[in-house]
């Protein structure tokens, strides 16, 4: 397949992150590793983002302190960003909701079109017009080739993409016009498409299993209509897993397993983890957690106390 033939994704990973641990990070990377060598896709984005703090969940520290964790353990990261719209909201949102808000948010922002899985879009993803007089989302301060490749095009989506999260990297190409429109009817895009689908761990799709704890109208649009990634955690069974679901079991295809190292190091660590060993003081720290977050986490004093 060429690059205009494959999907391109952006990996969404929402949670706690109480804190963010490398595992969390490991999973953007060994589920861009594993789409990649399938042959079929191209992850140009990931976004990592943290639930409101209105979610209850016990123990749950400040968003602003979550956040910024966040920030620290991706700011080496070349392409995973940090987005702050569920925290920013009035109270906690759906997982259903924030991958619509993001799927629309790229929409305004890129101009693209984004496929679901079940519906792949007939219409080029960059380059149909909105507007009777369209006018160009960038404006290139050099001269602009006739046909831009597509490894140009992805350029411009992924600026796009880093323009509208916490972590953004200088931007020195391209001057923002209008979010509103779209690339522009001047020159020929090539059609590319692009698919935000949720990343998420097996104790994530074990949870759609528990009769009452989802929706289930919106388990069909997750499941349905976007497509799950998922990073098995302590060499889960995701296939009995997914049998344990009417809805699952429906959209089979719609959720892709990694399938890669079963014994990989960091399927084990978990934020439960980590605060323990903060709590105890245990060593081990180290290996769950990055060092910009344990120095955070010691210098604002977080989850030193059994309640987080």
């Amino acid at each position: 397949m060429t690059e205009t033939t494959k999907t391109h994704v952006i990996l969404l990973a929402c949670g706690s992150f109480n804190p963010i641990t490398k595992g969390h990070i490991q999973m953007f990377e060994r589920a861009r590793d594993y789409l990649h060598k399938t042959g079929r896709f191209i992850v140009i984005g990931g976004i990592v983002s943290p639930v409101h703090d209105s979610y209850g969940k016990q123990g749950l520290v400040s968003s602003r302190h979550r956040l910024i964790m966040c920030q620290l353990a991706v700011q080496n990261s070349d392409w995973i960003r940090v987005d702050p719209w569920e925290c920013y909201q009035d109270t906690w949102q759906t997982t259903c909701s924030v991958l619509e808000h993001h799927r629309d948010l790229m929409k305004r922002v890129t101009g693209c079109i984004l496929s679901n899985v079940n519906t792949p879009s007939m219409t080029p993803v960059i380059g149909q017009p909105q507007h009777e007089t369209p006018q160009p989302i960038y404006q290139n301060n050099s001269n602009v080739p006739a046909k831009p490749t597509a490894a140009k095009i992805l350029g411009k989506v992924g600026e796009s993409l880093s323009r509208i999260c916490c972590v953004r990297p200088p931007v020195e190409r391209f001057t923002f016009v209008d979010e509103n429109a779209n690339l522009g009817t001047v020159m020929r895009y090539e059609e590319i498409e692009l698919r935000i689908l949720l990343l998420c761990g097996s104790d994530l799709l074990e949870s759609f299993c528990i009769p009452g704890l989802w929706n289930e109208a919106d388990m069909e649009v997750i499941v349905g209509d976007f497509g799950i990634v998922v990073v098995p955690r302590d060499a889960a069974d995701t296939d009995r897993i997914m049998n344990h679901s009417s809805i699952l079991r429906k959209y089979k295809n719609n959720i892709m397993v990694v399938k890669d190292d079963i014994n990989h190091p960091m399927s084990v660590v978990s934020s439960t983890k980590s605060r323990l060993a903060l709590q105890h003081g245990d060593g081990h720290v180290v290996d769950y957690l990055s060092q910009p977050v344990i120095d955070y986490i010691l210098k604002s004093q977080l989850y030193i106390n059994a309640s987080g």
